[in-house]
């Protein structure tokens, strides 16, 4: 009878199958200003006009969703987004200057940090 045994590469020849992850956040002064998911809420209003639209897109509650904006607001001491009250001609939100510019740079940071991290892995992890 035989037995047959798989020999297994070495070590530092082994193939991985591993892709690098990073969760960033901004804070001020301690206290957490963005995040992904911050950004991503305040991106929703500017592309759809409307936080309630935004925070349904996301599955938040209204009140949830306006309660996030008004601390991140608070938190860096901008106003990020105007809303109109409905009516006649339907309400709405926009992303203040402040918040437009806040959105592209965080973005443009994190496009940053994801090619920082992809060349780093690729380094050290040989892939």
């Amino acid at each position: 009878m035989t037995v047959r045994t798989e020999k297994k590469p070495p070590a530092d020849e082994a193939q991985f199958d591993l892709e690098p992850r990073i969760k960033l956040w901004v804070e001020k002064d301690g206290q957490l200003v963005l995040s992904d998911y911050r950004v991503q809420l305040l991106r929703l209003v500017a592309e759809l006009g409307s936080l309630a639209e935004a925070a349904d897109r996301m599955g938040l509650s209204y009140r949830r969703a306006w309660g996030k904006v008004r601390e991140i607001e608070r938190n860096l001491g901008l106003s990020l987004v105007e809303s109109e009250a409905g009516g006649v001609g339907g309400g709405g939100s926009k992303l203040t200057s402040d918040g437009d510019r806040l959105v592209a740079i965080y973005e443009r940071f994190r496009l940053r940090m994801e090619g920082d991290l992809g060349r780093e892995f690729r380094q050290l992890f040989g892939t």
